[in-house]
């Protein structure tokens, strides 16, 4: 199963050439994340990542440009990978006509106070499996 949401281009998203900053492709699939992984489980009553997520890699294929658009851009994510200590996500940035962009994200899940990586626990690790889409 895919999560879906929409991310809506803001005006100070475009840069010099009148489209979205590479950069801002990085902020797109980080609120993708938050709605998945915040906002999705509290309506579903599951229990977020909220002990601690960090982003160990991120990868991004550019397939076209996004411009102004009053539309928002669709993002479809997933998990490809679940590990004791890491999960992996991709992502589709699209419309109903244009794949914009495909990434893809290594997360390590966190402990906040002793400032190091943890391994997911049982809860965790059951948020993220309805999700997950192994790679053929």
């Amino acid at each position: 199963m895919r999560f879906n949401t929409k991310v809506h281009v803001r005006w100070d998203d475009l840069d010099a050439f009148n489209h979205v900053n590479n950069a801002k492709y990085l902020t797109f699939v980080q609120e993708a994340r938050v709605d998945m992984f915040w906002v999705h489980p509290a309506r579903q009553g599951l229990t977020p990542l909220a002990k601690g997520v960090v982003v160990a890699r991120h990868e991004i294929d550019y397939l076209a440009p996004i411009t102004w658009r009053e539309e928002p851009i669709l993002i479809e994510i997933w998990a490809t990978k679940i590990s004791a200590s890491s999960f992996h996500l991709a992502y589709v940035l699209r419309d109903e006509a244009t794949i914009f962009a495909k990434a893809k994200s290594v997360m390590v899940p966190y402990d906040l106070e002793n400032q190091c990586p943890r391994r997911l626990d049982a809860s965790e690790r059951s948020a993220l499996e309805p999700f997950l889409e192994e790679k053929p």
